[in-house]
C-alpha cells in the first residue's frame, strides 16, 4: 500500500498540529505535522493539494511522506 494518492486539505489545526486528508477514492485520513515533508513550520491550508501514502496507523489510517502540491 505503498502508492501515492493526491487529495486535498479537509481542515488542519495549526495549535493542535493535526487535520484530515479527504482522497478521491477512500474515507478521510488523519495527519500529523510530523508527516509534512518540508523545512521549518510545517503546515497545511484548508483545500491545498497534497501528494501522500496512506498507511494503518493507531487509530485508523493515517497519512505519511505528505507532500505539498
Amino acid at each position: 500500500m505503498n502508492e501515492r494518492i493526491t487529495g486535498t486539505v479537509k481542515w488542519f489545526s495549526r495549535t493542535k498540529g493535526y487535520g484530515f486528508i479527504t482522497q478521491p477514492n477512500g474515507p478521510d485520513v488523519f495527519v500529523h505535522y510530523s508527516a509534512i515533508q518540508g523545512e521549518g513550520f510545517r503546515n497545511l491550508d484548508e483545500g491545498q493539494q497534497v501528494e501522500f501514502i496512506v498507511q494503518q496507523g493507531p487509530k485508523g489510517l493515517q497519512a505519511a511522506d505528505v507532500r505539498p502540491l
